[in-house]
C-alpha cells in the first residue's frame, strides 16, 4: 500500500518507519528541509532504541522516502496520516494551527479519494474540524472528490516505540465509514497475526481514548507517589505496599512505581488538555486537576530532601550534587517537563552546584543551561563524582542500577545517595556503607 505521512517527530517517523518495514511504500512529509536531508542519508533525527537501523534498511530498499512537498506525498498515496505537533497552549489547551494547516493543504491539492487518519493526539471533535477544513477548500476550487477522516491515536511509549508499533496492545479506528475501517484492517493486518487487535469505534469515542488512556496511566503515577509520601509519615515502606496492592490482578504492577513524578511530551500536555477540555464543556474534573497538583508537587519532593538534608549540616548554598539522569525516563533524550530540571531549577535556586550525566539528554539540555555558571554537563558518568557532596539518581537507566558503588563512595566527599527512583536495596547500600534517602522508604543510615 501506499501511504503518506505528514510530520515528521517521533510519532511519524516510527510509524512510517514500521508500515515500511512491512513492505508498505510511505513517503514522509515535512517542512524541515534540514531533517529531510539528514533522513534521505539514513540519519535521524530523534533517539529511540532500533529505529535507525529500520529507516535505514527501507530508505536503502526504496520504501521509505521523504520530501518537503505535500503534492508529491499525497500523488499517489490513499491513505494521509496527519503526525503533525500539537504543543499546548498557555491555558493548557491543544494548539491545532498544526494540524488545521495539514488539512487545508490536503484539501488544496487533493485530486482523488484520500482517508486523511490523524494520528497526533488532539482534542474531540477535532475530526470534525478536519472534515470540515478540507471541504472548505474543495467547495472553494469546485472540486467534487470523496474522502473520509479517521481517528487512529497512537502509543507509543518512548524508548520502545518500535516494539509497540510493531507488537500493539491494540489498533484503535475511529470512523464512521466501514470502507474506511476495512482498508485500515487491511494496513494493519501485519502488526495483529497472533489475535484481532483492530478496536473499531466513533471518531469522537477514539479522540477521547487516548486522552483517557494517558490520563489513566498519569493517575496511577500520581496515585503510587501520594501512597508513597504517606509511607514516609507513618513508617511504612511502599516498596512492600506495592507488592500487597499489585498483586491483586485487578490492579496490577504496571505504572505504580514512586519516583520523582510523570514527565514527557505526553502525560503533561494531555492531563491538562483533557482538563481544559472539560472546563470548556462545563465540568470540573476534579479527579484531573488531582493528578496534576500530586505531579507537581512530587517533582520538588527529592529537591526539598537534598536542601534540607544540608541546611542541617551547615548549610545548603555551594554545596556540589552530582546527578545522574535528565531525561524524564530511560532510554529516551526527552527532557521535556523532566522532573530533573525542576528538582536542578531549585537546587540552584538555594545557591547549590550542580554536575549532571545522562546517557542521552546532555545535548539536549545544553541549551537550557548554556551560561549557567552553577551547572555543568558532562559525558562521563563517573567524572561528575569527584569532590561533589552527594550524588543524586533522577533517572532509571539501566547502567544506573548496578553501579561501581566502591567508586562512587571513593569519589564523593561523603557516601550520600538521593536515590528518586528507588533503585537500590536497603542491604547493598548498608554493605557500601552508604546514607541513602529514597521515595516512599526508610532512610538508610550506615
Amino acid at each position: 500500500m501506499k501511504l503518506c505521512i505528514v510530520g515528521i517527530g517521533y510519532v511519524g517517523l516510527v510509524s512510517a518507519a514500521c508500515f515500511a518495514e512491512t513492505g508498505n511504500h510511505v513517503c514522509c512529509v515535512d517542512i524541515n528541509d534540514g531533517v529531510i536531508q539528514r533522513l534521505r542519508n539514513g540519519e535521524i533525527h530523534i533517539f529511540e532504541p532500533g529505529l535507525e537501523d529500520v529507516v535505514r534498511r527501507n530508505v536503502a530498499e526504496g520504501r521509505l522516502m521523504f520530501t518537503t512537498s505535500l503534492e508529491e506525498g499525497l500523488a499517489d498515496a490513499m491513505f494521509i496520516f496527519s503526525c503533525v505537533g500539537t504543543p499546548p497552549n498557555p491555558d493548557g489547551s491543544c494548539d491545532l494551527s498544526a494540524t488545521c494547516n495539514v488539512a487545508r493543504q490536503i484539501g488544496k491539492s487533493m485530486t482523488d479519494y484520500k482517508i486523511v487518519i490523524t494520528k497526533s493526539t488532539v482534542p474531540v471533535g477535532t475530526a470534525d474540524k478536519i472534515r470540515g477544513i478540507i471541504q472548505e477548500e474543495l467547495d472553494s476550487r469546485n472540486a467534487d472528490i470523496p474522502f473520509d477522516v479517521v481517528s487512529n491515536p497512537e502509543f507509543l511509549k518512548e524508548g520502545d516505540a518500535v516494539n509497540d508499533f510493531m507488537k500493539p496492545d491494540r489498533i484503535i479506528i475511529g470512523t464512521d465509514n466501514t470502507q474506511a475501517a476495512a482498508l485500515l484492517e487491511d494496513l494493519y493486518a501485519p502488526y495483529a497475526r497472533s489475535r484481532d487487535k483492530l478496536v473499531v469505534m466513533s471518531i469522537r469515542s477514539a479522540e477521547m481514548t487516548k486522552y483517557a488512556a494517558n490520563c489513566m496511566l498519569a493517575t496511577k503515577i500520581s496515585f503510587i507517589n501520594e501512597i508513597a509520601n504517606i509511607c514516609e509519615r507513618v513508617g511504612a515502606d511502599v516498596r512492600d505496599v506495592r507488592v500487597g496492592i499489585g498483586s491483586d490482578h485487578r490492579i496490577g504492577y504496571h505504572f505504580i512505581y514512586p519516583g520523582v513524578g510523570y514527565g514527557g511530551s505526553c502525560f503533561p500536555k494531555d492531563v491538562k488538555a483533557l482538563i481544559q477540555t472539560s472546563l470548556e464543556e462545563g465540568y470540573e474534573p476534579e479527579l484531573l486537576n488531582a493528578v496534576e497538583e500530586v505531579n507537581e508537587r512530587q517533582k520538588k519532593q527529592l529537591a526539598r530532601k537534598i536542601i534540607s538534608y544540608f541546611q542541617d549540616r551547615g548549610g545548603a548554598r555551594d554545596k556540589t550534587i552530582a546527578v545522574w539522569g535528565l531525561a524524564f525516563k530511560a532510554n529516551t533524550d526527552d527532557i521535556r517537563c523532566s522532573a530533573s530540571l525542576d528538582i536542578i531549577e531549585m537546587l540552584i535556586e538555594q545557591g547549590m552546584n550542580v554536575r549532571a550525566y545522562d546517557p542521552a539528554a546532555i545535548e539536549g539540555a545544553r541549551s537550557i543551561y548554556k551560561g549557567n555558571d552553577r551547572v555543568s554537563l558532562s559525558t562521563g558518568q563517573y567524572e561528575i563524582l569527584s569532590g561533589a557532596d552527594a550524588l543524586a539518581v533522577l533517572t532509571d537507566w539501566n547502567q544506573f542500577r548496578n553501579p561501581d558503588f566502591n567508586q562512587i563512595k571513593r569519589d564523593l566527599k561523603q557516601p550520600v545517595l538521593f536515590d528518586g527512583r528507588n533503585l537500590y536495596a536497603t542491604g547493598t547500600l548498608n554493605r557500601y556503607g552508604f546514607n541513602c534517602i529514597r521515595v516512599g522508604r526508610p532512610d538508610v543510615t550506615s
